[in-house]
């Protein structure tokens, strides 16, 4: 089994990070505020204007280090990374998967199933909980829609169709996620549907910026496996998108990202408070409240869970590397379809 590596979010400006004999070191101000050996060390990311040393840009590479680099906001930006590691031979098979219409077709419909199914658990999960019965009646009402486009996806005749009963009930989900946010500070915390680029209210911000740390998590394990993030089959392809990566986090987005939020706000650990309207419309998470959703998001990763496939319990921070193993195995044909991991 790999060996988990951790991933280090670097969120203060101007911070400083150089290398030191084997250790990333971290300075703010001339003062050191962090140093980590490198071998315990996947991946760096970088929010906003942080410094990074030649030296240190070297050794990442040569150690298979990524080093990320992301906006404030958590938007990708760049990535620095060493040699393509993995076998060419497996990328030329998903390059020929990838203009096969009736595998693209297939592992698409397999995909969405996932994505769908997730987040229709996490609909009942509210309408069990829930004491209110209007809630309870919107929340039902749209885990049934989400049903219903779940027995459509093996009827869809291409990819295009299962894009189009994916964004159905994406609308109707997201129509119904506000209802599971605390009847006290739901106001706070409205939507109307997902907006992204900027995200314009609340809800929407906080959900693009653990997306951005979803999608990065899912684009180490591809490339880990040596599968071209770039070469997808739901995603359409195009410079600069890492379509194999999007695809990927779909089955993850509501079991991980959206929860997570959810979580966050009903606990009260994000306020509204914690994200600040600017000029436009466009809202942002404050300084303080960004590290708290990472150091959430690292804490959720540690917990563990029973994969359905393998039956055994493994931390959710493996789960993409799972996944990325399994993509790997159809590609090459040493199973005959994809699985998405289903959480319960």
């Amino acid at each position: 089994m790999r060996q988990i590596l951790n991933t280090l979010y670097i969120l203060t400006p101007n911070a400083y990070a150089h290398l030191e004999n084997d250790t990333l070191r971290i300075d703010v101000e001339r003062e050191k505020k962090l140093q980590v050996p490198l071998h315990h060390l996947g991946s760096v990311v970088c929010f906003g204007n942080v410094l990074l040393s030649p030296a240190l840009m070297h050794r990442c590479a040569d150690n298979g280090i990524s080093l990320v680099l992301v906006d404030a906001n958590g938007r990708f930006k760049a990535r620095l990374e060493g040699s393509v590691s993995g076998n060419v031979l497996l990328r030329q098979a998903q390059h020929r998967k990838a203009n096969d219409k009736n595998f693209a077709l297939a592992t698409t419909q397999a995909i969405i199933a996932g994505k769908l199914r997730n987040a229709r658990q996490v609909l009942l999960r509210g309408a069990r909980e829930s004491n209110d019965e209007a809630d309870q009646r919107i929340l039902s009402g749209a885990s049934e829609s989400l049903a219903f486009s779940i027995r459509s996806l093996p009827q869809s005749r291409n990819l295009d169709h299962v894009r189009g009963i994916e964004g159905d009930a994406a609308k109707t989900y997201f129509s119904a996620l506000p209802h599971l946010v605390r009847k006290d500070i739901r106001k706070f915390f409205t939507m109307d549907g997902r907006t992204r680029r900027p995200p314009r209210d609340r809800f929407n911000a906080m959900l693009s910026f653990i997306y951005s740390m979803v999608m990065n998590d899912c684009r180490s394990a591809l490339e880990s496996v040596g599968l071209d993030p770039q070469i997808g089959f739901l995603h359409a392809i195009r410079p600069g998108r890492a379509a194999l990566a999007l695809d990927l986090m779909e089955e993850f987005r509501a079991f991980l990202a959206d929860r997570l939020v959810l979580t966050l706000i009903n606990r009260g650990q994000i306020t509204a408070q914690d994200l600040q309207v600017r000029e436009g419309g466009a809202v942002h998470l404050e300084d303080k409240a960004r590290k708290a959703v990472v150091v959430a998001y690292q804490e959720r990763k540690q917990e563990e869970v029973t994969h359905p496939l393998l039956g055994t319990k493994v931390p959710i921070s493996l789960l993409p590397q799972l996944q990325a193993r399994f993509m790997a195995r159809v590609i090459r044909g040493e199973m005959d379809g994809y699985l998405p991991f289903l959480t319960r």
